[in-house]
């Protein structure tokens, strides 16, 4: 069944060049059910694989498929060649299996839109280059899925082009991602040079003895990736700004795909971490200081669709958190659920815009819960998992992070558990707003303007997730080792890094119980404050609203100035040097043309003695020659 894993790369590729060729001639639904069944048939198909892999011995899963050899340069081979472990499978699984529930929403979201089938093939190549990225068996070819995404993220979230805003959102991006991606590259070229190889199989099993310096050099850099890639401190700013996009491609992006691909590449090269408690050190710090200002910009947003992608920020910092502690089955564990969660409210959110006829001020909604009554269970099932009260999800996962927080320094233990406070918090805001206290909508009482629930096609998907959203903390429950699922399953890839720090049963307990109450803390101060009022200045204020002013600093900074430098040198380089060139040219044929014109007198007295003067230096050349 291993064998079938090209196949699960491979069909949302072939589903992609179906609908780039006929997209159009399959119109609408045909070209979203062409999508959506290529993803959902690699589900099935990932399945089977898991199976496969699950079969062997723990120390042995680990499957290579070298398909072809990409390109070689001297002693540089780089082949084709796909790497599965327990921790690419668990990618593979939950990326392809909430890319097709997206997929199917997106039939009901984007029915009316005219470039519907176009959507699709943007869904189907972003499945495709993030499946490359997770089972790639070489650091390049890795690195061609991380690009791929990148250049997906872009085509989607200007995918509405014609507005500035979202045209705007695609290119910033795209350049920000780039400044990551220089890490990227300058990880890759220091792994070549102390490893002589760029693929999975080779590094992972020559990483014991790497010096303390270059292990946390070469973290370092594919750290600075993947700040760029899942927004963390500075390069956070991109992901607000792409709620410009379709909501699908926010559930998509901000879910279980792009924005964990650095949490996934982390985890991947977690024996470099291993050799490195500086690095360590700097990825639980800038991931907790990311989770603390995601959450405090979220408190302040009045757009549905950002607080969601603030919380998105706040989520990735705690599963980067994780990783720095050595928890990285937690963190892992945490990716599972978030992109449960995360996904069912950003859908949620599409349902409500979609039944709000585009409406996304959450100032301008209120009472939703009697029209959209699937939407809105299910939004408050996503909030008490994010939020982490017990039994759902979010308890478990970012408990298990919280836990290592706390045993690594109480100090980032307390701040993380202020982000946890303010998760509950934001997320009841954002719930009251939308679907409690009174309505704030038009009460135009034509039918087709009142608010209304969202079809099939897309309350299905939410409910699904929403199941998912209650019972993923199944999958590594702390009540005994037979119970751990996730953690028997992943350690055979952290076996080379030290055990993640062991909380004792009575700590893990007192630990749990602060969790809950801290989690409930928040729900009930958002109940209290927000339950029947929407207007709150005093908890709104301004330098939350705009995140500190962090993006406008960065605008100022770098995009003003530098878009001013750059016309000034611009009209430097092609006012006086472009065109001085072209002028100075002109003006030496011009000098050269008015004297060579003295030579063409008309006289032909001045030709007979230049044709003189040329015979005798020829004889008196060939004179000296002779004496020679």
């Amino acid at each position: 069944m291993l064998s079938l894993l090209p196949y699960v790369v491979g069909l949302p590729l072939g589903g992609f060049i179906v609908l780039l060729f006929f997209g159009r001639r399959l119109g609408r639904p045909g070209a979203g059910v062409i999508g959506s069944l290529t993803v959902g048939a690699a589900f099935v198909l990932s399945v089977f694989v898991y199976i496969g892999l699950l079969s062997r011995p723990s120390g042995t899963r680990v499957y290579v498929d070298r398909l072809y050899t990409w390109f070689a340069a001297g002693s540089l081979h780089v082949n084709v060649s796909l790497y599965l472990d327990p921790l690419s499978m668990t990618m593979v699984l939950f990326v392809t299996g909430v890319a097709f529930l997206i997929h199917v929403y997106s039939i009901g979201y984007m029915s009316h839109d005219d470039r519907f089938h176009q959507f699709f093939v943007y869904l189907n190549l972003f499945v495709f280059s993030m499946l490359v990225l997770v089972v790639g068996g070489s650091i390049p070819l890795t690195f061609l899925g991380w690009e791929g995404v990148g250049t997906c993220s872009y085509f989607l979230i200007a995918f509405w082009f014609e507005r500035p805003s979202a045209a705007s959102a695609g290119k910033k991006a795209f350049i920000i991602n780039r400044i990551g991606d220089a890490g990227f590259l300058l990880g890759a070229f220091m792994v070549y040079k102390y490893f002589g190889s760029l693929s999975y199989s080779h590094i992972l099993s020559h990483t014991a003895g790497t010096s303390h310096e270059v292990a946390t050099w070469i973290s370092l850099l594919f750290f600075v990736a993947a700040v760029g890639k899942s927004a963390q401190i500075p390069l956070f700013v991109w992901l607000v700004d792409a709620m410009e996009g379709p909501t699908p491609v926010s559930a998509l992006i901000h879910a279980a795909t792009m924005v964990t691909a650095g949490v996934f590449l982390m985890a991947r090269l977690n024996p470099f971490l291993a050799l490195s408690k500086t690095t360590s050190m700097i990825v639980a710090v800038v991931g907790v200081a990311t989770a603390l200002l995601g959450a405090t910009a979220a408190t302040s947003q009045s757009d549905i669709k950002k607080v969601l992608a603030y919380s998105t920020v706040s989520q990735l910092g705690f599963m980067f958190l994780g990783i720095g502690t050595g928890a990285y089955v937690a963190a892992i564990f945490l990716m599972v659920t978030h992109a449960f969660y995360k996904a069912l409210l950003f859908l949620g959110a599409g349902s409500v815009i979609h039944g709000m006829h585009d409406e996304q001020d959450l100032k301008k909604m209120g009472a939703l819960r009697r029209f959209m009554p699937v939407t809105s269970v299910t939004f408050v099932v996503g909030w008490l998992s994010i939020a982490g009260v017990p039994p759902f999800s979010g308890f478990w996962s970012k408990g298990d992070v919280l836990d290592a927080a706390y045993v690594k320094s109480p100090f980032l233990w307390v701040v993380a558990i202020v982000a946890a406070l303010l998760t509950a918090y934001y997320m009841g805001r954002e719930t009251y707003l939308t679907f409690y206290g009174p309505s704030r909508w038009s009460t135009d009482e034509r039918e087709e303007h009142k608010p209304h629930e969202s079809p099939k096609v897309m309350t299905i998907p939410l409910v699904v997730l929403a199941a998912l959203a209650v019972l993923g903390g199944a999958l590594n429950l702390p009540f005994g080792v037979k119970l751990e699922f996730l953690s028997k399953w992943l350690a055979p890839v952290f076996a080379v890094s030290p055990p993640p720090p062991h909380v004792s049963t009575s700590l893990e307990l007192i630990l749990g119980a602060v969790d809950t109450l801290v989690a409930l803390g928040g729900v009930g101060l958002a109940t209290s404050l927000w339950r029947s009022r929407w207007v709150q200045p005093s908890l709104e204020p301004r330098v939350l609203q705009k995140a500190y002013y962090i993006d406008s600093i960065y605008d100022k900074a770098f995009a003003v100035s530098g878009t001013k430098l750059a016309l000034e040198t611009n009209d430097v380089v092609d006012r006086k040097v472009i065109d001085g060139a072209v002028r100075a040219v002109t003006a030496i044929v011009a000098g050269v043309g008015v004297y060579a014109r003295k030579l063409q007198s008309g006289y032909v007295r001045s030709y007979a003695l230049a044709v003189s003067l040329g015979v005798v230096v020829l004889l008196g050349y060939m004179l000296t020659r002779a004496s020679g």
